[in-house]
């Protein structure tokens, strides 16, 4: 194999990203929109849409029993990352080339769980992105991006350049699946959920566990354009780490809020665990008190606490010493339409260490699980009658150069010609009270379909 080129060309303003994938990428067999525009967070806005193609496309497709796809993934780079010069100046600290996909949550069979049910969709996707397209927000530039062997992706990026800004879909119909009664589709049904939850609080009083994030699945009829559904579930439950996935007839829409990790060039690793939702008010007086409640909800506090706790231990593993230190514990996030409970583990990881091998520590994500996590997966291994599949993994990018940000899977519904399925659940603890814990998983899942939830704040 020969070397690897980048042939970069500027737009000097933010495309519009449904512009972009419509005319570029819509066609593709395979395609992603990693949508940075919807946050209202202080850090600058990134969106990144792509495809793999010509010569050097590649997709790493693998379940559990493939082998360890963590490893083989970070093998993959490294050979794609001695291909290619140095990260070009514009796209320095951006989305530079990479893989963009998701590890599936039964991938805890290669971190210490165990794959007690077998997902109908692949435990990991990861497209070689070396076709690309970045949209700084902030800056108002766009960078196309192709990334080959003898120019080979020059056709695309002409293509590309060619790509109208102000094209714009008309019709905003709700998608018939966001009308459906979703607790008449759910996979446990209330009184099973219920009980569920009664075993979680047998397995708490007796000291196996300190917390277990119980969850459902809700199982939907199929939608006839994926994307149109994520057009409406981005503008009616709008994300920080929305995300659409595509390969073949598998899809992935995602409204994500909550950062798994990223790694930074300087190889500081940094995970943002999400307990605690509260709804924003009209009234600036009744939002105020509601986002001073979540922050002083004891029931939060420690669901929050100890969730901390364990990312800090699996950082651990992979950090310098001294270096895991918690810069912001339990402060109230306010974003468009929710009030969320947001700390920050940060640690540097050790030398030799890669990204991969840090999301490979800390998988799968804590704040999924509960904590401890291997006594904790066991126990829901045996109380979830369905595999949790792409939810509850991780979704992102994991660049050449060594770095990564990945979300988790939550608030997103997996779409196929079988039907569509959304996954939802909540951290289980001593003062729980169940029919409150599943009224807030029925509400999760709503959110995830653009439902009444959406309307009324619900995100994580």
């Amino acid at each position: 194999m020969g070397a690897l080129s980048w042939s970069v060309r500027t737009v000097d303003r933010a495309l519009d990203g449904e512009t972009v994938y419509r005319e570029l990428l819509a066609e593709e067999p395979v395609a992603f929109w990693l949508d940075g525009s919807l946050t209202d967070r202080a850090i600058r806005r990134v969106s990144v849409l792509g495809t793999t193609a010509g010569p050097d496309a590649e997709v790493v497709v693998r379940d559990a029993a493939d082998g360890d796809v963590f490893v083989e993934l970070g093998e993959r780079l490294a050979e794609k990352a001695g291909r290619l010069d140095a990260v070009p100046d514009e796209l320095t600290g951006l989305f530079n080339g990479g893989y963009v996909g998701y590890f599936g949550y039964e991938l805890k069979a290669l971190t210490g769980g165990v794959a007690a049910h077998e997902a109908p969709t692949p435990d990991a996707l990861w497209i070689w992105a070396n076709r690309f397209v970045v949209i700084d927000h902030d800056r108002d530039i766009t960078y196309l991006v192709a990334v080959d062997e003898r120019d080979a992706g020059a056709g695309w990026l002409d293509r590309a350049v060619r790509t109208a800004s102000d094209w714009w879909m008309a019709g905003d119909g709700v998608p018939a699946i966001a009308r459906l009664d979703l607790e008449a589709h759910l996979e446990q049904d209330r009184p099973t959920y219920l009980a569920g939850i009664e075993a979680c609080m047998a397995a708490l009083e007796a000291g196996e566990t300190y917390e277990i994030c119980l969850t459902n699945r809700v199982r939907l009829p199929s939608v006839p354009d994926p994307f149109e559904f994520f057009r409406w579930q981005r503008a009616t439950n709008p994300a920080p780490y929305a995300a659409f996935l595509r390969y073949g007839d598998l899809a992935v829409a995602s409204s994500s809020p909550e950062r798994f990790m990223t790694v930074d060039a300087d190889g500081w690793a940094e995970c943002r665990p999400i307990k605690g939702t509260a709804p924003r008010d009209s009234d600036p007086a009744q939002d105020q008190l509601a986002a001073k409640a979540l922050a002083e909800d004891e029931k939060t506090r420690a669901e929050n606490l100890m969730i901390v706790d364990l990312i800090r231990n699996d950082l651990g593993r992979v950090s310098q010493p001294g270096t895991v230190h918690v810069p912001q514990l339990m402060q109230v996030e306010s974003y468009r339409t929710v009030h969320q409970l947001v700390t920050t583990v940060r640690g540097r990881l050790r030398s030799g260490v890669s990204a991969i091998d840090a999301v490979q520590a800390c998988f799968p994500p804590g704040s999924m699980t509960g904590a401890p996590k291997i006594r904790t997966m066991e126990i829901l291994d045996s109380l979830e009658s369905s595999a949790r599949g792409v939810y509850s993994g991780v979704l992102g990018y994991l660049t050449v150069d060594g770095r990564a940000d990945l979300s988790v899977v939550i608030r997103t519904a997996v779409l196929t010609p079988d039907g569509t399925v959304v996954g939802a659940g909540g951290a289980i603890v001593l003062d729980s009270d169940p029919v409150a814990e599943y009224d807030e998983m029925v509400l999760k899942a709503m959110a995830a379909v653009g439902g009444n939830a959406a309307a009324e704040g619900w995100g994580t």
